[in-house]
């Protein structure tokens, strides 16, 4: 039996057990303790935080984010920290309300029960789970599958559905190249009827409440998966907020959901889908907006002058994410009311 240590989290005084086998992260997760996280593989910088006291041991990590001089001075990632005394940490960012929030980490067993193509590089995928999964609107899981031949494969993936619907999860997943997970579902190695195991909840980009001014979701590709859920799980909170949905693609074959989009949006006045295509210059059919996603959120960001009232949801890829963080800033969002979630494709265990 591997010994039991306690870690102690300033400024906000939260105290926790880590067992000496298991990180300083996933021994929070299990408690239902929602520290700061991104990669949760030590390749971003989001739980980094300063060891004030205590015994750990950092496992492989990437310099890009824990660099030479911040390991020099204490700092560490709780995603690549084992404890092997009592630890006390003080955290460089948290949100009390991501805290308030917590959902303890599970393991759930269920099976893949609908495969949709939605467009030629975005599968629909609905998975029944046996125990109902606790979730907030755009949050993530991982999600094991173990194809009929090779090893099992561990993705993550954000929930489209609300979390009302607790028990049969749906996602949208993009396919590359090179994704294991989305290439055996074309192919055929993972079938419907599979059986999956799902661990979760993960995320901090899930959706706030009783807060004022605009709702503005921004997403694209796969990146509408988290959106769709936080859009309708705004929609059900019953507050009487605008919401603006923009989605960026390519061409007009990149849009999906659009007679889905057209029935929520006619059913509620409060909601704007503004769909932008990057390379529709040829395309003498399409009549909306043009351009990379972040140019039209600037825009109009311009012609609605909000001065920052309102919340930002953007997931999609890092490029999209890097290039609309500046125009935010620039129409004075402050950082507690922006809210992101990368969609990276990888060879291991963090890709949308």
């Amino acid at each position: 039996m591997s010994d039991v240590y306690n870690v102690r989290l300033e400024p906000v005084g939260v105290e926790f057990e880590v067992e000496e086998d298991e990180t300083i992260l996933d021994a929070a997760f299990r408690q239902g303790i929602a520290l700061p996280h991104g990669c949760k593989e030590g390749q971003c910088s989001a739980c980094k935080c300063v060891q004030l006291d205590g015994e750990t041991e950092l496992l492989k990590y990437s310099t890009f984010a824990l660099n030479d001089f911040e390991r020099d001075s204490g700092q560490i990632l709780m995603c690549r920290t084992l404890a092997y005394s009592d630890v006390e940490i003080e955290l460089l960012n948290y949100d009390e309300e991501v805290l308030s929030k917590s959902i303890p980490v599970k393991v759930f067993d269920g099976r893949i029960v609908d495969f949709q193509k939605l467009t030629h590089d975005i599968r629909g995928v609905e998975i029944e789970i046996d125990t109902p999964l606790k979730f907030w609107a755009g949050q993530y899981v991982d999600i094991t599958v173990a194809p009929e031949k090779g090893k099992a494969i561990t993705r993550s993936f954000s929930m489209a559905n609300s979390p009302s619907e607790a028990q049969k999860l749906s996602f949208i997943i993009k396919k590359f190249p090179e994704g294991k997970f989305s290439n055996e579902l074309d192919a055929g190695g993972i079938k419907k009827g599979a059986a999956v195991t799902l661990r979760g909840p993960y995320g901090t980009c899930f959706r706030r409440e009783e807060r004022q001014g605009h709702v503005i979701l921004v997403g694209a590709g796969s990146g509408m998966s988290p959106v769709w859920s936080i859009l309708h799980d705004q929609l059900a909170s019953g507050e009487d907020r605008p919401i603006m949905f923009f989605f960026g693609a390519r061409t007009q074959d990149d849009l999906f959901k659009l007679d889905e989009i057209a029935e929520v949006t006619g059913k509620n006045p409060s909601v704007e889908f503004i769909p932008v295509l990057s390379h529709a210059d040829d395309d003498d059919t399409w009549t909306g907006e043009r351009g990379f996603v972040h140019e039209c959120v600037d825009t109009r960001l311009k012609e609605m002058d909000l001065d920052g009232e309102g919340d930002v949801y953007a997931c999609g890829p890092p490029p999209m994410i890097d290039a609309l963080t500046p125009v935010l800033f620039m129409h004075d969002f402050e950082l507690e009311r922006i809210f992101y979630d990368k969609f990276t494709p990888t060879s291991g265990s963090s890709a949308h």
